[in-house]
């Protein structure tokens, strides 16, 4: 009976281990990699922020030079034709790693292409925006499916065949070191290379809200803030472009993060400014 009562009361007063100490993630060494956040047609911000990181990279004594992408490249703002021309060129550039990730917005773009009866709902978050940078406008009956057809058949038509290429070929998610780079985030409780394409385009609350880490940092856009954000477990970098004209990418290298932001400042000029990342709190 002793013995019984001594084992009970060691499983239940038996001291908890401390939880071991998650290593900052890093990217492997002799890489440097940029993620740029949400671009959404502004291409008045997206260009001065390219040429800066372009700068920083041709400078960079790296090997492995990688711009991911991370998607939502089109809509709301008011030269999605232009920031696919910029990316096509980004794309041919062999001096860097061009990665492209696939956004909610390119998806419903190529759906429409598919099914013109997507063409409303599309419109309702930005798409008009889109068409009319390729010269086209949604139908004035706009209840009228077949007015729906006629639209995207003359934007199958006017779309070039870089920017097809490029639509038809993004990725869903990217890895690299101790990053995971995708538009929305993940479903908690999912390892990442399980995720559902859909969730990765897609999710926002239960992905923002869940506090456990995964086994890489998620960096990613898809939900706008007013200021990057960062911690142990993502790096959000969709700052609002087309709500408050500032385009933001993240740069990491080795254990190191900075930022880099396109922004329209007081006097109307765009400035592009550079600042460290405040070290992590504990987890």
């Amino acid at each position: 009976m002793g013995q019984l009562v001594q084992m009970i009361s060691r499983l239940l007063f038996k001291p908890k281990r401390p939880k071991p100490q998650r290593e900052p993630a890093a990217v492997p060494p002799g890489t440097v990699v940029w993620a740029v956040g949400d671009i959404h047609g502004r291409l008045d911000l997206l260009n001065p922020l390219l040429d800066h990181l372009m700068e920083d990279l041709r400078a960079s004594a790296a090997g492995r030079k990688v711009i991911v992408f991370l998607g939502d490249y089109i809509d709301r703002g008011p030269d999605s034709k232009g920031v696919l021309d910029r990316l096509v060129e980004v794309a041919a550039d062999t001096a860097v790693e061009a990665r492209f990730i696939r956004g909610n917005h390119e998806e419903r773009m190529m759906a429409f292409l598919e099914d013109s009866t997507v063409g409303p709902s599309w419109c309702e978050y930005g798409g008009v925006e889109a068409l009319e940078s390729y010269g086209l406008h949604p139908p004035a009956m706009k209840h009228v499916a077949q007015a729906w057809g006629h639209v995207a058949a003359d934007l199958d038509h006017r779309l070039p065949k870089s920017h097809r290429h490029l639509l038809e070929n993004l990725e869903p998610a990217v890895s690299i070191g101790g990053y995971f780079f995708t538009h929305a985030g993940a479903r908690p409780g999912v390892p990442l290379d399980a995720q559902s394409e859909r969730d990765l385009m897609w999710i926002r609350g239960s992905f923002l809200d869940d506090a456990g880490a995964f086994e890489k940092v998620v960096v990613h856009g898809h939900t706008p803030a007013r200021d990057v954000h960062r911690d142990h477990r993502r790096i959000g970098v969709d700052t609002g472009v087309y709500k408050w004209n500032m385009l933001s990418a993240v740069r990491l290298e080795g254990e190191a993060v900075s930022f880099a932001q396109s922004l329209i400042g007081d006097g109307g000029d765009i400035l592009v400014r550079r600042r460290e990342a405040p070290a992590l709190a504990a987890a």
